[in-house]
């Protein structure tokens, strides 16, 4: 078996819980990694609401600096639409040094959801 942990580590950008509006999480950086992947988990919806996901760079951590990420830097693809009770993921291959998901609320009351990056091939191993 071989050793999935000590090169990779974890940032919660969503913590799980019940989001109710578009809700911008917080950012990973990405220096000393080169690869990351968004984990997104779902639960209930409410409302028959329609929320999408999307993950967003930048060079600094300024909020406004922020941008989706064009579609030739991400690896696979988000649904047009989040289903309850799912786990997707998107891989990120820009230039980037920081990195944020967004969930966007288009109709209904609320989703239950969480987003992880999950940060690989550390320039420093193991990683922390």
């Amino acid at each position: 078996m071989k050793d999935g942990i000590s090169g990779l580590s974890l940032v919660a950008s969503l913590v799980p819980a019940v989001v109710t509006a578009t809700t911008k999480g917080s950012h990973a950086d990405l220096q000393g990694y080169n690869a990351a992947t968004l984990i997104i988990t779902t639960g209930a919806i409410a409302g028959d609401g329609l929320f999408v996901v999307a993950i967003q760079e930048s060079d600094t951590t300024t909020d406004g600096d922020f941008a989706d990420v064009a579609a030739g830097d991400l690896l696979g693809s988000l649904p047009t639409a989040l289903e309850a009770s799912t786990v997707y993921k998107q891989g990120y291959k820009g230039t980037k040094r920081y990195i944020r998901a967004v969930i966007t609320k288009t109709s209904g009351t609320s989703i239950a959801a969480g987003a992880v990056f999950a940060l690989g091939h550390p320039h420093d191993a193991p990683a922390a």
